[in-house]
């Protein structure tokens, strides 16, 4: 039986793959650089969304297992990703 941290982290990356590839299509079907641009930033929002939701649903299935000090390690690693992802 799978648990539903994992059903869950699963179901937001198989959304987040569905949402990629409706854009390319959607790019290809525009065919115009500055709609491609437009639908590509659209995009830049979905991507962190997707990782600060599943690293959440990750840790709260993993809450009971883990110290809140590698708790908040792993937020400020992924505080650092997105620092990273935005400079």
């Amino acid at each position: 039986m799978l648990e539903k941290a994992i059903i869950g982290m699963a179901s937001l990356r198989f959304l987040s793959g569905t949402i990629e590839i409706v854009a390319a299509l959607l790019i290809l079907k525009l065919n115009q650089v500055e709609k491609a641009l437009i639908v590509n930033t659209g995009l830049a929002l979905v991507g962190p969304v997707i990782l600060l939701t599943t690293t959440a649903i990750g840790l709260i299935g993993i809450s009971d297992r883990i110290s809140f000090a590698k708790m908040l390690w792993i937020f400020a690693g992924v505080a650092c990703i997105l620092i990273g992802i935005r400079k």
